[in-house]
């Protein structure tokens, strides 16, 4: 999602697939200076994919973490505008089954 709230980039994958999975083959080749994650997407290889192309990874550690990141609150909240295009999309029936 762009500052906007508007997609940049999709990969539909299977339903029981993790996000993870995808997450640097969905950074390559946008520009970006943050990426805004859930949980989901705490891992260290995507922070590290984050940050080697310049950006700020803004994805809260998980609770079991060893050794948790800083996380910036304020900026995190903007990740309510991809929940909101999620929602949207799934009002078509297509999209939600």
């Amino acid at each position: 999602m762009n500052g906007l709230g508007l997609p940049v980039k999709l990969i539909l994958t299977p339903g029981q697939a993790a996000d993870v999975t995808q997450a640097t083959t969905l950074i390559e080749g946008v520009p970006f200076e943050v990426v805004i994650g859930d949980k989901g997407y705490d891992s260290k290889e995507v922070v590290a994919a984050v940050e080697d192309k310049g950006g700020e990874a803004v994805i809260p550690s998980r609770s079991n973490a060893t050794d948790p990141r800083e996380t910036d609150w304020s900026r995190y909240k903007d990740r309510n505008l991809v929940e909101r295009f999620w929602s949207e999309a799934k009002q078509y029936r297509r999209v939600a089954t």
